[in-house]
């Protein structure tokens, strides 16, 4: 995800600390609702936090956490008491707050008094504004002083501050308070057995003077603009019944999070794409804005087709080496309001992404099949082919058939693939990979990415295309397995050093590989046994490294953790490889492992041995909600349906391999072409209802994608 080049994140959240998001706005408070500067805490938007401080106090007492209740991912409770000040233990004032998320926050504060006496109540909030860049809060350095000023407009406090020529401010409107420089407060008497409420809402302002950025309240009784787009989005998106309640709940959950983590191209609003995640990646990442759609594809086809085409609109035109752009490439990350040349590359967009260019291409092929207009695919080819010429331009500089990266500066990442931190490509006595590093996993992307367009070119009547990259993709296949391939270890090397060394560590990469089938089939069964063998299946699932390495850690970033999204991409290839029993074990693992996170899957959980831990550890700083994680169930129940669309050639097709433990599947309001489709699942037979006239569906074994590209030099085999 986010690239680390040392121990650039920030510290842990806090005990029992809330995660709010909606788009791109995003609240991190502690479990009492503040909003605590000792850590990374905030409310943000648009890349900055606009409020960094926000502590309440009853009669200078602060709260005592007692619960906190996400109601949805832009909405929670916070309950706590008031510490009492004599003797006695209990507290007759227990504290509720309502805070919602958007351009900024709304919060209802209500006081209930337990007592049979009135109780007069100095409420009190204390507010700062920082106006950080989320770089400078993530890697806890606020480098910046602005010049700031506060303004007090009877029930409103307005926060502005300047920084060079940059201008920000933040409006606190808090009706009957009474404001001052610090914050403000309000004077309540709460009767007996009663309570007394309050609503406050804080805001952005436009260029720190400008209108202030809209919050609209609802009237009483209505929803919210939060509440009707994501009523929006509920009705768009398959409704799912699932014998096992849990794992229903967990897959509810994740289209609750798919649906936060929605945000809009600036530039085309009518497109929509997934954000990487909260907190720090609430923007637009290449490579994990690609994979969770294309992981959502059964929830809402639409949202691969909008990341296609942001991608496609800020693909690289010109040779830059700070931003390490190149004509063709797609990019890492796209940021905001970034102003403070923290920023990777020290721009708005950073490209130093080796995998993002060959997934794109991958992606689109796959998207293709669902439907889309023949226009929309054509518009779209010219980025396609200009991604493939990056990958023979500039992919494989040193022209040996592989796909490598090194970063062109010293700002840049070091490691370019998704394991990007800058220890996260080793040898297994620990020793770090030296770049040009060619990743094995990228192999294979590339691979994937020659088919795609192969099958393109047939669809267009392009025979000689279609020939040409078929045959590349044959020709990297074969060089793949002849250097990769470790014969005394029976798995394959996680990548190629700077001296065509394999870098001999036994990885998780490996299995992303059989996804896209360059794995030769008399090896895929080694590899299934090393992935599922005790040093690498944690009991969890399969570890980034194995426990056995020398730079294995159960609690690193990547060096013996758990990540969900990487176990659903392994479960899809061990299936194409016809490995059904580790896809149920790895499945069912994980959706276990979802029930101690109330359903719902976090970007990555610590390595430790089911054997030794009975629940899995969590990882100190992992991002949650986090897109590809909030996808890996969608993925999962796709596998093991073994749901394959291919709507230009009228089929869809299933063979379920559902776990007894899953019980029945129903699902409706699937999307399918321009229709909507009902899918019923007990056991190994599948039913499809409402499918659109030119659609037929098949039960049984899908064609790979792989065997409808390799006709295409087969007209008439298609």
């Amino acid at each position: 995800m986010a690239g680390w080049n040392a121990d650039t994140a920030a510290g842990p959240m806090g005990p029992g600390s809330v995660t709010l998001v909606e788009g791109s706005s995003f609240c991190i408070s502690a479990a009492n609702g503040d909003i605590d500067p000792e850590y990374p805490h905030g409310v943000f938007h648009a890349d900055t936090r606009i409020l960094s401080g926000w502590h309440l106090t009853i009669n200078g007492q602060s709260l005592e956490p007692l619960a906190a209740k996400a109601k949805e991912p832009y909405r929670a409770l916070f309950v706590g008491r008031v510490r009492r000040t004599d003797e006695y233990e209990d507290s007759p004032l227990v504290v509720e707050r309502l805070r919602e998320v958007g351009a900024g926050i709304q919060e209802q504060i209500t006081v209930r008094n337990y007592s049979s006496l009135p109780a007069e109540c100095v409420v009190a909030l204390t507010i700062k504004a920082d106006f950080a860049d989320l770089f400078e809060v993530k890697e806890a350095r606020i480098q910046r002083r602005w010049n700031e000023s506060r303004e007090l407009n009877g029930p409103s406090l307005t926060i502005r501050a300047t920084w060079q020529d940059i201008r920000k401010g933040v409006v606190v409107l808090a009706n009957g308070a009474e404001t001052s420089s610090d914050g403000l407060t309000y004077h309540a008497v709460v009767p007996p057995h009663g309570l007394w409420s309050t609503s406050l809402s804080v805001v952005p302002t436009v260029d720190g003077s400008g209108p202030v950025a809209s919050f609209v309240r609802p009237d009483e009784g209505q929803l919210s603009p939060r509440d009707l787009r994501r009523q929006e989005w509920v009705g768009r998106i398959p409704v799912l019944r699932m014998g096992n309640r849990s794992i229903e709940r967990t897959l509810r959950r994740s289209y609750d999070d798919l649906g936060a983590l929605r945000i809009e191209d600036p530039e085309h609003p009518e497109r929509i794409v997934v954000a990487a995640g909260a907190p720090w990646f609430m923007t637009v990442f290449g490579r994990d804005s690609l994979w969770a759609s294309l992981m959502a594809l059964p929830v809402d086809p639409s949202l691969a087709f909008g990341t296609i085409q942001t991608l496609a609109g800020l693909q690289g035109r010109v040779v830059d080496e700070m931003s390490e752009e190149e004509p063709g490439k797609i990019l890492h990350e796209v940021r905001f309001d970034i102003s403070s040349g923290l920023a990777l590359g020290g721009k708005s967009a950073y490209y130093g992404s080796v995998d993002a260019t060959p997934l794109f291409v991958a992606l689109f092929g796959e998207v293709s099949r669902w439907g889309f207009t023949p226009e929309s695919i054509s518009a779209l080819l010219p980025h396609v082919d200009r991604a493939l010429d990056w990958i023979q331009d500039y992919g494989d500089r040193d022209g040996d058939g592989f796909v490598e990266y090194a970063r062109l500066n010293d700002q840049g990442l070091i490691n370019q693939g998704w394991k990007d931190s800058w220890d996260g490509i080793n040898f297994a006595d620990g020793r770090l990979a030296e770049p040009p590093i060619a990743l094995c996993e990228v192999q294979a992307y590339v691979y994937g990415a020659f088919l795609a367009r192969s099958w393109l070119a047939y669809d267009a009547g392009d025979l000689r295309l279609a020939r040409e990259y078929r045959d590349r993709a044959a020709q990297l296949k074969r060089r793949f397995n002849e250097q990769f391939w470790l014969p005394e270890h029976g798995y394959f090397a996680v990548a190629l050093d700077r001296n065509k060394r394999p870098v001999d560590a036994c990885a998780s990469n490996m299995g992303q590989c059989l996804m896209f089938g360059i794995v030769d089939d008399d090896k895929a069964a080694l590899v299934a046994e090393r992935l599922m063998s005790p040093e690498m299946f944690s009991g969890w699932g399969v570890r980034t490294l194995a426990s056995d390495m020398g730079a294995y850690n159960p609690v690193s970033y990547h060096n013996g953790s758990v990540w969900p999204h990487d176990n659903a991409i392994i479960a899809a290839g061990l299936l194409r490889y016809g490995f059904t029993e580790h896809v149920q074990q790895i499945s069912t693992a994980l959706l276990e492992a979802a029930e101690f996170s109330g359903g719902r899957l976090p970007e990555l959980f610590c390595g430790f041995s089911r054997e030794h831990f009975d629940e899995p550890v969590p990882y100190p700083t992992a991002c949650s909600p986090q897109a590809w994680a909030a996808t890996t169930p969608i993925m999962l129940i796709k596998t093991l349906m073994g749901y394959y669309a291919d709507v230009a050639r009228g089929g869809l097709w299933m063979d379920p391999a559902l776990p007894q433990s899953f019980g029945d599947l129903h699902i409706t309001n699937a999307p399918m072409a321009n229709s909507r489709i009902t899918i019923d699942i007990s056991g190994s037979n599948a039913t499809v209802t409402g499918l659109p006239d030119s659609m037929q569906f098949y039960q049984g074994t899908r064609p790979r994608a792989t065997e409808l590209a390799e006709r295409a030099g087969q007209p008439g085999k298609g």
